[in-house]
């Protein structure tokens, strides 16, 4: 069995179509750990891949990306377990994870992964908002 590369980065993304998290951070297939979910939540399952890539698989640093016109801002998490609810007839055990402001929302995934007691390695978290208009990345300090 061939060796696995070890890796430098994971890149935690919202699940938007429009933009490919490799060309945008112009990384090579292969380049990086890329997951991606609704919004770029940091959620259970999101530190549970950031797990895996940090503990087995040698990444070290982390970059969120949100962006400013992400579907997660248009609705709340109450809305949805309502809808849910009424279709299924049960509420969801998990958040949406939804937010109004993106940069406060990466502020906010930033602080989570670094009170991760899991991820060992969270002196390099770097977090942006993509405007989908211009193609630029905006550093959240």
């Amino acid at each position: 069995m061939l060796a696995k590369p070890r890796l430098k980065l994971a890149v935690l993304a919202c699940m938007d179509a429009r933009f490919s998290v490799h060309r945008l951070l112009g990384l090579g297939e292969g380049d990086a750990h890329v997951i991606r979910n609704a919004g770029g939540a940091v959620t259970d399952d999101a530190i549970r891949s950031l797990t895996v890539s940090q503990h087995l698989l040698g990444t070290r640093e982390i970059v969120l990306i949100h962006h400013r016109d992400c579907g997660m801002r248009t609705f709340t998490d109450t809305e949805f377990a309502r809808r849910l609810e009424s279709s299924t007839g049960m509420r969801p055990g998990w958040a949406a994870e939804t937010f109004t402001d993106p940069v406060q929302d990466v502020r906010q995934c930033i602080a989570r992964l670094r009170a991760s007691p899991f991820l060992p390695h969270t002196d390099v978290v770097r977090g942006y908002v993509l405007d989908e208009r211009t193609g630029v990345l905006d550093e959240v300090s």
